[in-house]
């Protein structure tokens, strides 16, 4: 199979990192964590837990990851899947090229992304959750490609995992591999140095989950936030 460059852009607590073991179980795959995250850190200086580790382990220049993630795919195998956060994007960072991989987006009720996001920052911004930032480069990937791009809920990924994987895959043009419903519990070296803080039930995991409806409503803290 030709190399394949995946770029999956979603929100944060969108099951993003449940994706991310699912393509890492694949034999033909590597797989890295949120590329941008010492960037946007370093940049935005949110205080997220141990930022300041983050930033000093990981690379800071987004011209430098850029390069890296556009080159020659890692430990010889034949498909790269990234996964990005849509605000890690900054406004002063290039786009140009995500013309050189293929781009997915990974969608979640933003109810259920602020509820999850908030127990590790409490009162968190319109522009922490990622979902105009996602609007942004979904238009800008369209108009270069002139194409809709694969767009999955996690929704579907819990409900019936086989099913919507199977569709990604053909969409990315890569085939489905039945390792990709399975992976080791624990922390997986892929994992960035924050999973401690944000990985702790998936950790606990060996498959996606079963979808369990929900209609917990948001404090009101944060109405404004979901109304948005």
């Amino acid at each position: 199979m030709e190399p394949r460059i995946i770029a999956m852009w979603s929100g944060p607590r969108n099951i993003s990192t449940a994706m991310m073991r699912s393509w890492g179980s694949r034999a033909d795959t590597t797989v890295i964590d949120e590329p941008f995250y010492a960037h946007y850190l370093q940049q935005t200086q949110y205080d997220h837990p141990d930022a300041d580790k983050v930033i000093a382990t990981y690379e800071t220049d987004w011209r430098k990851v850029v390069t890296q993630l556009t080159g020659e795919i890692p430990h010889n195998k034949s498909i790269y899947y990234q996964k990005h956060m849509t605000h890690h994007m900054l406004d002063h960072m290039d786009r140009s090229w995500m013309s050189q991989v293929t781009n997915c987006f990974l969608i979640r009720d933003p109810r259920r992304m602020i509820l999850s996001f908030a127990k590790v920052i409490p009162y968190p911004k319109a522009d922490q959750m990622g979902l105009s930032q996602q609007v942004e480069i979904f238009q800008y990937v369209r108009e270069m490609t002139g194409k809709i791009p694969p767009v999955i809920s996690a929704k579907d990924v819990l409900t019936n995992p086989r099913e919507t994987l199977g569709k990604l895959c053909d969409a990315v043009g890569v085939p489905f591999d039945d390792a990709m419903l399975r992976w080791k519990a624990g922390r997986h070296e892929s994992d960035g140095i924050w999973s401690v803080h944000w990985y702790k039930s998936l950790e606990n995991s060996t498959e996606f989950m079963p979808y369990q409806e929900d209609d917990k409503p948001v404090p009101d803290h944060l109405k404004p936030l979901l109304e948005e």
